[in-house]
């Protein structure tokens, strides 16, 4: 008699029975989303890691994985894949049988009447996609489009339909982001929410954009640093490298997303502080910024980094930097030159770290605990310094200290308009600062 063994390929009977259940949405973990039809929601599965996302439209089911362990991620996407649904089937422009939400049935219409303000907002969103993949539009740009749709226009109008939409609700929406952002601020959302009712009147949803609250922008100047205070910062910087961050693991891990690995200060905090002021660059420049990018340029008369970066708020000019950057920059070399960090694809800061906006979340928060503990924090006038401060300082510097300096010239190579540096950075220029030059005389020839 032959032994009989098993086939452990051949499926059980209850296999997909198990299948099934894996699969079924955990009772615990459906949640609606705040704002929308009942019928839209996430939830867990045994089979996955991630939250799930399910709608009933038109007498079916939609799911997808939402590729997030986030819940406020999770929701975030079942937003955009609810007005997708609605983008997608041309009958099914608005919920139904949901009383908890006052919207009409219209499933069987195609009035763009009917259509909602999320509808609208996810035809915005596919037209500004379409001008950042033709390079009418910057990366950072197309990402602020997505981050104010998902922070604040989506859970509040995002069921409303775009006709009811009117001064009383938006009056309402700007006195509730009043507390948490500046004028300037509340004019860029009040300006996108006017560019989305324009589409919705240029593809016939509604007669006419109602009337806006008006906002008068304070514009606040970042403070720049003294030559001292930079000095300041930067011996601090160098003094407290390889030390602890005097905040806990846990705080900075629950309140900035901060890695234990990553809690000493590292030495790239004293390089980034000393390449933005010597080298013109914006904060966004430092995550971005790699050894290919630059280029070392030795003349008879001057010595300087040619710096030839990815395109920032549409300027792609190079930028040549002061003298000093060229020694800042040689230190870096010589210190990564030992980790195998020096390669032209290698970033210049913190490049062991793959995530570029962690990397820059990083250099941010270090440079908040140096100013701290030199009393830096906040300017003459009680206002916040961040690391703005420091690009505002490079210009600023030159404004006082440069021969002969044009604005001009100083604009292209910051990759700025003349008219910024009037109203920005050469505000806190004082007559008193130049005062030889006021008082200088030409002499005659």
């Amino acid at each position: 008699m032959s032994l009989y063994v098993p086939d452990l390929n051949m499926p059980a009977a209850n296999d997909a029975q198990r299948l099934r259940g894996r699969t079924v949405p955990l009772l615990e973990t459906i949640t609606p989303i705040p704002g929308y039809p009942s019928k839209l929601v996430i939830f867990k599965i045994a089979a996955s890691k991630y939250w799930q996302v399910r709608c009933w439209m038109n007498g079916k089911s939609h799911r997808r994985s939402t590729k997030s362990k986030s819940i406020k991620l999770a929701q975030r996407y079942a937003r955009w894949f609810y007005e997708i649904l609605l983008l997608s089937n041309t009958r099914s422009l608005a919920p139904t049988g949901d009383q908890s939400i006052q919207v009409p049935n219209h499933e069987k219409t195609n009035d763009k009447k009917m259509l909602t303000f999320g509808a609208i907002a996810a035809q915005v969103y596919s037209i500004e996609e379409s001008r950042f993949e033709r390079g009418e539009i910057s990366a950072d740009t197309f990402r602020l489009c997505r981050n104010r749709l998902d922070s604040q226009f989506l859970p509040r109008f995002g069921h409303i339909l775009c006709k009811d939409i009117d001064y009383k609700l938006i009056q309402s929406f700007t006195q509730s982001i009043s507390t948490k952002y500046t004028t300037t601020t509340i004019s860029h959302y009040l300006y996108f929410l006017r560019k989305l009712l324009t589409h919705a009147k240029n593809i016939g949803c509604i007669d006419e954009i109602p009337n806006f609250p008006k906002v008068k922008v304070r514009t606040a100047s970042r403070g720049a640093f003294t030559p001292t205070e930079y000095w300041q910062i930067m011996r601090k910087a160098r003094k407290l490298i390889g030390k602890t961050h005097p905040s806990s693991n846990k705080s900075l891990r629950k309140n900035y997303n901060q890695r234990y690995r990553d809690n000493q200060m590292p030495p790239d905090l004293g390089w980034a502080v000393g390449f933005m002021v010597n080298g013109f660059l914006r904060p966004g420049d430092l995550k971005k910024i790699k050894h290919k990018h630059i280029e070392v340029v030795r003349g008879s008369a001057n010595t300087y980094l040619r710096l030839t970066l990815p395109e920032t708020k549409r300027h792609d000019t190079p930028i040549v930097t002061l003298r000093p950057a060229v020694r800042i920059y040689e230190q870096i070399c010589k210190h990564r030159a030992t980790e195998k960090l020096a390669d032209p694809e290698d970033y210049l800061f913190l490049p062991h770290i793959r995530d570029r906006n962690y990397a820059l979340a990083v250099l941010s928060l270090m440079l908040n605990w140096v100013l701290a503990e030199t009393g830096l924090k906040l300017n003459a006038n009680g206002g916040e310094r961040s690391f703005y401060s420091l690009r505002h300082s490079a210009i600023t510097f030159r404004l006082l200290y440069g021969q002969g300096i044009d604005l001009i010239t100083l604009a292209r190579n910051a990759r700025t308009s003349v008219e910024v540096i009037n109203n920005h950075y050469a505000s806190t220029v004082t007559g008193e600062q130049n005062i030889a030059m006021l008082q200088s005389r030409r002499t005659p020839n």
